[in-house]
């Protein structure tokens, strides 16, 4: 085996290289050579995201859209030839969405893009009513009056954007000074309105739940991210009336309606079933090593998803990843020398509560982690990926990627040795435990704004050459990782001290998951 520093030096030759062609290998390989052709050449990649972003849909916990892309997944794993099962490791509350549905009706007629938020309770049939708006600016005597006026309406929650364009359209075709007031003017107001609510807080319970108690018909909001179409959707804290997500567009209107007393009247029909609960779990599937069974890689993404769209680049492109991976090991590396588990995690989107359950529930794998390679941000193609703080990992990532085609190689960066991460996506985990684990980080291709937890986040988004490239890096990366001698050694940096207080940094410290419920 060639001395470490030099296969940094060759994986850096090739990262800045110009491009090889598809054909060419830095090794001859063969194994490497077969993980290219059947990853890039005879990939399932879309046929398996399409059935998971279309057919399957999104996966909120506990709901049967989860249930069903388990089973799915499982079954998947068994025609690779591989074990799948669920590792259950608490409860969740069952919800299903149905079908909203919101109309204008005064002072015009127009049908409204909007959508119930995750968890929210539906209306029992369409229901019709005024709207009333809270204003910007308010003081805690005119929040008890507000309280007081709700009863039997619809509540818009927070002031309308002014504008719906995008930055980028407005710097792009504004008068001078134009796009600038327009900022000042938004700053002041959200100021003014978030100024409001803190002192309303201080005199009288504000928001949500209190527009629920005081008789409300429902709640209205609108989170715009800055995009074209796009809107942010989340889960409600409201338990007996609906909270309704609306374009920023929409929204927009009825809150004009309101402010200048035209009297907006709207009807909302909002389906949604509660059930017991459910059970919570991860996704898993493993194939036993042949020389190292008790040692484990861990092939890392989270299978939740929020559903506002389809869960496409969040998470459904790591989830893909993982299994096209496995699938692609099938054909070329099916007696891997350790063990390979896909851990396809629950309720990461509400405190990586799936994958903190495993670390705590199966410390004689935890133990045994050779390296754990993660993804979660988007559909671009990887391209850096952070050593997370060990100080050892560089060297064998240097000399991995100096196997791996330049195609592939050249767009990465490795940052060595980096920090470890004490959240964002499962990877910290495993980070907090002393676990080599590590995010394939990809291109952005906008993921914030237009993907990230949106309405947007759609299967038409994926970029399918980079969901290829990905799980086709992962394979040779598992192989490669699974053929070293030694295990990753699990050497910390040292943090040093924090800028801000002076006192030394620590590193982060595992977290107890959630196995109950939606309240952390």
């Amino acid at each position: 085996m060639k001395p470490r520093f030099f296969a940094i030096w060759a994986a850096a030759l090739l990262l800045f290289s110009p491009a090889l062609g598809a054909q060419q290998f830095p090794t001859d390989d063969p194994v490497i050579r077969a993980i290219w052709e059947e990853g890039m050449e005879n990939s399932q990649a879309y046929a398996l995201s399409q059935v998971l972003a279309d057919s399957i849909g999104p996966r909120l916990p506990g709901s049967p859209g989860y249930d069903a892309g388990a089973n799915w997944v499982i079954k998947k794993f068994q025609e690779w030839g591989y074990e799948g099962w669920k590792d259950e490791y608490g409860t969740w509350p069952s919800w299903e969405r149905g079908i909203t549905h919101v109309d204008l009706l005064e002072p015009r007629v127009r049908s409204l893009d909007a959508m119930m938020l995750a968890w929210s309770p539906g209306t029992n049939g369409p229901v019709t009513a005024e709207v009333v708006a809270i204003p910007a600016t308010f003081t805690p005597e005119e929040a008890s009056e507000i309280l007081s006026s709700v009863e039997g309406k619809f509540v818009l929650f927070g002031p309308a954007e002014l504008s719906c364009r995008p930055a980028d359209n407005w710097e792009e075709f504004a008068a001078p000074g134009s796009f600038e007031r327009l900022q000042e003017e938004r700053r002041t107001l959200q100021q003014a309105f978030r100024a409001s609510q803190r002192a309303a807080a201080e005199a009288v319970r504000f928001g949500p739940e209190a527009f629920e108690e005081a008789g409300a018909l429902g709640v209205i909001n609108s989170s715009w991210p800055g995009g074209w179409g796009v809107r942010r959707i989340f889960s409600a804290s409201t338990e007996t009336i609906p909270t309704i997500s609306m374009s920023c567009e929409d929204y927009g209107l009825l809150y004009r309606l309101a402010e200048n007393d035209q009297n907006p009247v709207i009807r909302v029909g909002a389906e949604a079933s509660f059930g017991d609960m459910a059970p919570a779990f991860n996704v898993l599937g493993a194939v036993t090593g042949t020389e190292k069974p008790e040692e484990y890689i861990i092939l890392s993404a989270h299978f939740d998803t929020w559903d506002g769209g389809s869960g496409a680049t969040d998470n459904n492109t790591g989830s893909i990843n993982m299994m096209e991976t496995l699938r692609i090991l099938s054909e070329t590396y099916p007696n891997p020398k350790r063990s390979i588990i896909v851990g396809l995690w629950n309720s990461e989107e509400q405190g990586l509560n799936g994958s903190r359950a495993f670390v705590a529930d199966h410390p004689e794998i935890v133990e045994n982690i050779h390296a754990v390679f993660n993804q979660d941000n988007g559909t671009g193609r990887v391209v850096n990926i952070s050593m997370q703080g060990f100080t050892g990992a560089g060297a064998y990532f240097g000399e991995w990627l100096s196997s791996i085609p330049g195609d592939i190689t050249r767009h990465i960066d490795l940052t060595i040795p980096g920090t470890p991460g004490g959240g964002g996506s499962d990877y910290a985990s495993f980070v907090c435990a002393g676990v080599p684990a590590f995010s394939l980080s990809s291109l952005g291709w906008a993921y914030s704004p237009y993907t990230w937890h949106t309405n947007l986040d759609t299967f038409d988004k994926l970029v399918m050459d980079d969901v290829m490239n990905n799980a086709t890096l992962t394979a040779m990366l598992v192989y490669l990782a699974s053929e070293e001698e030694q295990m990753l050694p699990r050497d910390r940096r040292i943090l040093g001290l924090n800028p801000r207080t002076g006192e030394p940094r620590a590193w982060p410290q595992c977290r107890q998951p959630n196995r109950g419920g939606l309240e952390p």
